[in-house]
Parts: C-alpha cells; sequence; structure tokens
C-alpha cells in the first residue's frame, strides 16, 4: 500500500512516517524545501520528499494529513475530494496504528519527549518495541508487542488514542490559545485518563494531576509520602542521581543512573511505575535506565574545551527553569548563558513575567526573535522586546555571525540554546568561533 504525508517533516509526522515505512509500506511525503532535522531519518530510509502539488496525490492513496494543515494546501484540498483517496489527519492514523500492539502513551504538559524515548527504550529489553518520539524519530522493529507513543494534549488530539497503558508526567497550562482555562485543560487529561484501557499512572506530587476524577486503574509516583511508587533516599551531583524506589511502602529496588535534573527523575519514576504494572524486574528497569543515551534536542550536551553547548526544546517557563537548573547541578561552579527563541505570540504573551523570572536566574541572557512562521493569533501584538523590557539580564540579538562571534567572547560558559524552533543552528555558528 502507498502512503503519502502531507508535511512529513513536522516531528510526529517525520516519526509516524518511518514507522510506516519500517513496516513494509511504500511512504513518500511533501513539505518546505527548507532543511530540518527531522528529515534525516526520512532519508536513512530513502522515503521521497518533495515540494507540495496536488499532482503527489494519486488514486487508490492513503493520505496521513498533518494537524497543521487545511484545505488551503493544494494536496489536502485534492485529497479530501477524491473517493478513491483514503484521508486520515496525523492524530486519527496514529490512534488506529496503535490498536494494533500493546500501546502506551505518554501525556504531559513537560517531559513527554524524554520520557517517551526513556520509556520505549526501557521496554525494548522485556520485548520487541516500537516507538514515535516527538523529536523526529520512530521505529517499529518487527514482530513488536510494545508500542510507546508521545501523546499531544493540543486541541485534545490525543483523545484519539485508547491505548492499554498511559503515563501523565504533569499538566500545567499551555497551549493558551485553544484551551479557555485551566478546568478546560484538566477536563482534557481527565477525559484522555478514563479512556486508557488498563492502567494509567499518574505524577503524584502535582496537585492539578491529583485533582484529576481517575477511574480506571491507576498509580501514582512521585516523592511525596501518599505516592504508590515512591523514590527516597534521592542524593544528585555532577555525575548523575541514584535513590530508592518504594512501591506501596516496601522496597522495590535502588537505581544509580547517569543523569541530573528534577525532570529527569520525575520521568525515570514515571517510566519504573509502567515497568511494576507490566510486572519487569527492579533489575531490568536498572539496566534499561542507565543506558538510556536520550532523546534529540533534550538537554542533548557537547563539551569543547572549557566550553559547554546545551540544546533543549524548552519553550515553556517551567521547561525553561528545570533546564537552568539541571545545568547548574551539571557544571558547578561554570558561567550559565541562556538563550531563548520563541515560537507562539500567545504563549509568550500569556507567560511573559514568568518567561521573565526564569530566564533571569542564568548568569546572562539572550533573546532571539520570533520566527516568521511563528503562530500569531489576533489581538496580540507583541514584538521580542517585551519580553526583555522585562527580563533585567536580556539582551535582543539577531542569528547572525556578529551574534555568535560575541557569545563566543562571552565563554568560557554553559550555553543553554531553548527553543522548539531552530535555534541550535545559531548554536552551531557559536561553536566556529571557539
Amino acid at each position: 500500500m502507498h502512503y503519502h504525508f502531507i508535511g512529513i517533516k513536522g516531528s510526529g509526522m517525520a516519526s509516524l512516517a518511518t514507522i510506516v515505512a519500517d513496516r513494509g509500506d511504500e511512504v513518500s511525503g511533501s513539505d518546505i524545501e527548507k532543511y530540518i532535522f527531522t528529515q534525516q531519518p526520512l532519508e536513512e530510509r530513502h522515503i521521497p520528499i518533495t515540494s507540495f502539488s496536488a499532482d503527489n496525490i494519486h488514486e487508490g492513496d492513503t493520505v496521513i494529513i498533518g494537524n497543521a494543515f487545511n484545505e488551503s494546501n493544494p494536496e489536502v484540498k485534492k485529497a479530501l475530494a477524491m473517493d478513491t483517496v483514503k484521508t486520515y489527519w496525523y492524530h486519527e492514523f496514529l490512534g488506529s496504528l496503535a490498536k494494533e500492539y500493546t500501546s502506551i502513551s505518554v501525556a504531559g504538559t513537560h517531559g513527554k519527549t524524554t520520557t517517551t524515548g526513556m520509556l520505549s527504550h526501557v521496554m525494548s529489553l522485556a520485548a520487541p518495541t516500537g516507538y514515535l518520539i516527538g523529536d523526529g524519530t520512530g521505529e517499529m522493529p518487527k514482530d513488536s508487542r510494545y508500542f510507546v507513543l508521545e501523546s499531544c494534549e493540543y486541541q485534545r488530539h490525543f483523545l484519539a488514542y485508547k491505548p492499554e497503558y498511559a503515563i501523565i508526567t504533569n499538566i500545567e497550562l499551555d497551549h493558551v490559545d485553544y484551551y479557555k482555562d485551566m478546568e478546560d485543560y484538566c477536563d482534557a487529561f481527565e477525559a484522555f485518563a478514563n479512556q486508557i484501557q488498563k492502567g494509567v499512572v499518574l505524577f503524584g506530587d502535582d496537585a492539578a494531576v491529583r485533582s484529576l476524577h481517575v477511574k480506571t486503574e491507576h498509580l501514582y509516583y512521585g516523592l511525596k509520602d501518599h505516592n504508590d511508587v515512591q523514590a527516597v533516599h534521592v542524593k544528585q551531583h555532577e555525575d548523575g542521581m541514584q535513590f530508592d524506589v518504594l512501591y506501596r511502602k516496601k522496597l522495590f529496588a535502588h537505581f544509580d543512573l547517569p543523569f541530573v535534573g528534577k525532570p529527569l527523575l520525575w520521568n525515570s519514576l514515571g517510566v519504573i511505575a509502567i515497568g511494576i504494572m507490566e510486572g519487569l524486574s527492579g533489575e531490568l528497569l536498572q539496566e534499561g535506565l542507565q543506558s538510556f543515551p536520550g532523546v534529540k534536542r533534550r538537554f542533548t550536551i557537547e563539551e569543547n574545551g572549557d566550553n559547554v553547548y546545551i540544546d533543549d526544546y524548552a519553550h515553556h517557563p517551567t521547561a525553561v527553569k528545570y533546564m537552568i537548573e539541571a545545568a547548574r547541578i551539571k557544571y558547578p561552579g561554570k558561567k550559565v548563558i541562556a538563550l531563548f527563541k520563541p515560537d507562539r505570540y500567545s504563549r509568550i504573551y500569556y507567560f511573559m513575567d514568568r518567561f521573565a523570572e526564569e530566564l533571569n536566574q542564568a548568569d546572562e541572557v539572550y533573546l532571539c526573535h520570533f520566527p516568521e512562521n511563528a503562530a500569531r493569533e489576533d489581538g496580540i501584538d507583541i514584538t521580542i522586546s517585551d519580553l526583555a523590557d522585562k527580563c533585567e539580564k536580556a539582551t535582543v540579538i539577531n542569528e547572525d555571525e556578529e551574534a555568535a562571534r560575541m557569545l563566543a567572547q562571552r565563554g568560557p560558559a554553559v550555553y543553554l540554546f531553548m527553543s522548539s524552533k531552530d535555534i541550535y543552528k545559531l548554536k552551531n555558528i557559536v561553536k566556529t568561533f571557539q
């Protein structure tokens, strides 16, 4: 069967296209011509990528439409108009695919991508495991038993998924262009939790998660005493973390892991809780977590002499907060330089004071302009200078060689490049001057 993906370079779409190709089907896709890092696994599988054109749609095709597109796109318009073409929106097709496996969704405001990567790596030690990660990577080994999928709450898309298991990593209001308020946001997560088939694990230290009325079988995980799966005796240092896990107040296992920061501790606990639900041993979970290689654009570290470059997808003030905290644990005594590029006008507008507060925890702050294609909602008229005015340490820069040369001279330092957009390109230029 031939599948055509409209918007194939999107992070979820690229992941899904690689999975369909791994399953043995013929795959093609279309997108903008600009190079995006998500196309590398597509090229490795020799998946043809063309520019948008109605000529790409053929009778008998199955067409997967990226959620960012509508009938203003010529391919979408033609595909929806043809009776001989079967069409799915991205989340619809993914929900259908998940039914063929023991599927595990990873949902939550923060930590979805890393937790999905971590969980899929661990589960692969128990049985063949496929995965779809929001960093543009996906894989479906032959005879896969498990399928771990990152599940986004935007526009309630994750309600298309009814997996056997799920993790909810946390709940903090986001996507304010769609959700009316926190009550509306929590309502979506509650509906999602209650359609899980077998069991859901919930971050029990989060008051919003605790507020959900969950009827599905569930376990809470976290650091506080009222959790079913609890980390105790936690120690963190620049080389990693150690802790014991109690399962319903009894020692389950000891863990010694090579990464730092509270988010990775919480993510690990969520994975451990799923492992407990599936009857995995503490030894297997330790082996899987200890060998987890990380995922793209999530606290990805490069070192060059006295300089450190960390690339991360952080695009919410809470993510910025934990990025800076983790950098200080990992590299004590080093100067921390935060570089941030916004994605949505509504997100900056709504969280502007919190962005300023968290960015100011760095030693120096540099802000990049909104990208030309940033989502701009009606009635929101701001620029990056509005954020800079509230952030006392901030300087607005362009993403060019002049700025990169200046940044290089500010070292030695830990440079935190934070954005859901392509700020990693500026990182690559800074490296050439050091």
